[in-house]
């Protein structure tokens, strides 16, 4: 972490973003020692295209990666990790056959306590976890695992707040927008160097059972869930590598009742959101189906961005 004498003498900023898909089996394929059960590989085009993240990560070094997952679910406001040290074992409740994984994280309490009141100001409802006992929902766990597996970067996690989206899409996003804008200004007065990730697939809808359940990375079963879905995948993939953040965020409500899509949870429009919604080429490093629904690894590169842009 940064010394107060080098906080002083910077503004925080953020360094860029990533579309982070979390389906456990990228974890479960990887078999790391902090996961309990074993598997013969799978899903390595997603896998391995965080590759790239991790690389990037190693070179920006930031102080901070900040992430907002749709499997930490809050019914009565934003929830912000508070706590300074967590570990627990987080299971998916879905596979636990899957994912079993012993986590061990070190959270920046200073940068939470900061994205927490800022959220307050921006008229949000928002709320610390200050349990040490907390289970970290998996969401949270495979995005920043996959991004760096070493842990040896402080992390800050975000709730889904599920009220507003649950019944209506524009107040969500709203929300959204805001909550983008307060961890904003919390990174800026905090003098952090972050890295964001929207902890989320594309299209969600996806196999109401394992195609094998013998042997679940069985990659001759894996497929998307339909055409339409892929195509409705594509075309949000298109808009993201050419930089049109206005017309993604014009299909967005579309995107999201056609296809189920689980950036309705708003990670991705936090994430934009506090970039500023930079528009500027997405960079996509792979894309990929699990249990039918719509994966793809992307980065926002602010060091890209013309000078003057936001943020």
């Amino acid at each position: 972490m940064p010394k107060p004498a080098e906080l002083e003498a910077r503004t925080g900023k953020i360094l860029g973003g990533w579309l982070a898909p979390h389906p456990p089996h990228l974890v479960y394929g990887e078999n790391p020692v902090q996961n309990e059960p074993r598997s013969r590989g799978g899903w390595e085009g997603l896998r391995w295209a965080y590759d790239h993240c991790r690389l990037r990560i190693k070179e920006q070094r930031p102080d901070v990666i900040i992430v907002h997952s749709p499997h930490w679910q809050t019914v009565v406001g934003h929830h912000v990790l508070a706590v300074k040290h967590l570990q627990g074992l987080s299971v998916d409740p879905i596979f636990p056959h899957l994912f079993r994984y012993r986590f061990n994280l070190e959270v920046d309490t200073e940068l939470a306590e900061a994205i927490y009141d800022e959220s307050r100001q921006c008229g949000l409802t928002a709320k610390r976890m200050t349990n040490p006992n907390f289970r970290v929902d998996y969401g949270t766990i495979v995005s920043l695992h996959m991004m760096n597996p070493a842990w040896d970067i402080p992390v800050v996690a975000i709730s889904a707040n599920n009220s507003p989206y649950f019944y209506d899409d524009d107040i969500a996003q709203d929300e959204m927008t805001r909550l983008g804008v307060a961890t904003r200004a919390a990174i800026e007065k905090t003098g952090r160097r972050a890295v964001l990730a929207a902890s989320n697939t594309l299209s969600h809808l996806h196999f109401s059972r394992e195609p094998n359940p013998e042997l679940p990375e069985d990659m001759t079963r894996e497929h998307v869930y339909s055409q339409a879905q892929y195509e409705w995948d594509m075309r949000v993939i298109t808009l993201m590598r050419s930089g049109k953040t206005k017309e993604l965020m014009a299909i967005l409500p579309e995107f999201m009742r056609e296809t189920f899509a689980e950036v309705k949870a708003g990670s991705l429009t936090w994430m934009l959101s506090a970039m500023g919604f930079p528009e500027i080429p997405a960079k996509f490093y792979g894309y990929g189906s699990v249990i039918g629904t719509g994966n793809a690894v992307m980065e926002w590169d602010l060091s890209q961005q013309a000078p003057g842009g936001a943020p």
